[in-house]
């Protein structure tokens, strides 16, 4: 088995991995994400710090991200069938494997040396996947990627932990490496980063465990603001997907907070072009 124990940032991916693995033994699941459920099984760790009441009810929103980030990432392969996909911090996401990707695309999977020391415990390079041990804030990172075709820039759970000027260096530099394509991430509100930034310095030392967010989404233009090459293109707020939810009574809490602003947008999925 592939023994881990990360900390800070990295430990997310690890909750998040769980969240979608419990969501794959739903009688109806949202994502049905199998390879996560193996995932869980092949990796040494002590999953009785992850498998909480506090924890396990937001799988539904995790699997619901997911799924919204893999209908358009399908829906940009079904249109560039040959091109180029970039997962930036993918940790030990497997939307590489669950996708029906057409058999002319090149996926590359990039993350920090720790994480993909693990990944390559658990699965393995080949002709169209590679896997690339970088920071997505070295200036570097990027330099292996191929720019000869369209790319799909995908970043799950990754810029809301940078900061701002880091996320529009990042941004600057795929529009710099790429001549064109689309990049989809998702975003949380200004109040939702404040929270975290408040229990992260107050509270870290008896229950906050997690990193806080630094770069909040106020609206999908944010993008345009940080690099005037991207162009904002659609969202979508995760918890308006609450009819995909299988428990009735977190359906009917979505159903109910969706008619809030507050609760509704707190997690958007964004799409933009460059």
């Amino acid at each position: 088995m592939a023994k881990v124990d990360f900390t800070g940032v990295q430990s997310t991916m690890l909750v998040t991995l769980f969240l979608r693995a419990a969501d794959s033994k739903e009688s109806r699941p949202i994502l049905g994400d199998r390879f996560a459920a193996d995932a869980v099984e092949r990796i040494d760790f002590d999953w009785r710090k992850i498998d909480k009441p506090a924890i396990m009810r937001n799988r539904f929103a995790v699997a619901l991200r997911s799924r919204q980030f893999d209908e358009w990432a399908a829906d940009f392969l079904s249109r560039h069938p040959d091109a180029t996909v970039l997962q930036l911090a993918c940790g030990l996401d497997t939307r590489a494997f669950r996708l029906d990707l057409p058999g002319t695309v090149r996926w590359f999977d990039l993350d920090l040396p720790d994480v993909i020391a693990l990944r390559r415990k658990l699965y393995a390079d080949g002709e169209r996947y590679r896997m690339i041990a970088a920071s997505v804030t070295d200036p570097g990172a990027l330099d292996e990627i191929p720019d000869d075709k369209p790319v799909l820039v995908i970043a799950e759970g990754l810029l809301m932990y940078l900061r701002e000027d880091e996320v529009c260096q990042l941004l600057r530099r795929i529009t710099d490496r790429f001549p064109g394509g689309e990049l989809i991430f998702d975003g949380v509100m200004p109040w939702i980063a404040r929270t975290t930034q408040v229990l992260k310095k107050y509270f870290s030392r008896w229950f906050y465990d997690y990193p806080a967010y630094w770069t909040p989404m106020r609206d999908g233009r944010d993008v345009e603001r940080w690099n005037p090459r991207i162009r904002f293109r659609d969202e979508a707020a995760i918890m308006a997907r609450y009819d995909q939810v299988p428990d009735p009574g977190v359906r009917r809490l979505y159903r109910f907070g969706v008619r809030f602003a507050g609760f509704r947008n707190y997690l958007r999925v964004f799409r933009a072009e460059f």
